[in-house]
């Protein structure tokens, strides 16, 4: 088990999922080489780690929203930091963040990342119509200029436009994708079994594609 962390700069699928946590769940210091990562999830720690070939203590911290104790790691990385600046990465990035540089080749993968991080999934029967089992897909940022990247960014691969709102009385800007348009989206972010994820929101999907009887 080693006791410094450093990160492997190559792209594969799971650095870029990594990098779709990172970018929802993460946080970079001032100080040019830290990075925090908080999860309610203990599996997203635990895939955040794999998938960037890192061991860290994992300890907790308080949560300025909720004042509840919330899983985190922390750990410290001067290459990587550098790099992540590079792409488009920033301390206090939660309503300044636009752009990401991701190849079109990892980007579904960095996609399920960002969905596991801040994403939702949620599926209902309309009682307005027979037999109308509906779902919607959603990605949040308190940046809108992140989530209309996004957005451009599916609409380019997929050729499908989502809706972006604005999360209420909240701050947060919301892209949904209802059920067509997920039918499409969903499939290239789980493009085959093996693909890492937090459990928990695939089963979901699964879930609501067989209702659907559509395979995921």
């Amino acid at each position: 088990m080693r006791s410094l962390s450093k990160v492997k700069i190559k792209w594969s699928p799971e650095f870029a999922y990594a990098l779709g946590l990172l970018a929802t769940d993460g946080n970079l210091s001032i100080d040019g080489r830290h990075f925090d990562f908080t999860s309610k999830d203990m599996e997203q720690l635990e895939n955040f780690m794999k998938c960037l070939d890192i061991c860290v203590k994992i300890g907790y911290k308080t949560s300025g929203f909720t004042g509840k104790k919330l899983p985190h790691i922390q750990f410290g990385d001067v290459n990587f930091y550098k790099f992540l600046l590079d792409i488009g990465f920033m301390p206090k990035k939660s309503k300044i963040i636009t752009s990401i540089k991701i190849p079109n080749k990892y980007f579904f993968d960095f996609l399920r990342g960002h969905f596991d991080g801040d994403g939702s999934f949620y599926s209902y029967w309309d009682p307005r119509w027979k037999s109308s089992y509906m779902f919607y897909t959603t990605f949040v940022s308190a940046s809108k200029k992140h989530i209309e990247w996004l957005r451009n960014e599916i609409q380019k691969l997929l050729n499908i436009g989502g809706h972006i709102a604005k999360g209420g009385a909240s701050s947060v800007y919301q892209l949904r994708y209802a059920k067509a348009e997920s039918l499409k989206l969903l499939p290239r972010m789980y493009y085959n079994n093996k693909v890492i994820c937090l459990f928990r929101k695939r089963l979901k999907i699964e879930k609501a594609f067989k209702i659907e009887d559509k395979k995921l």
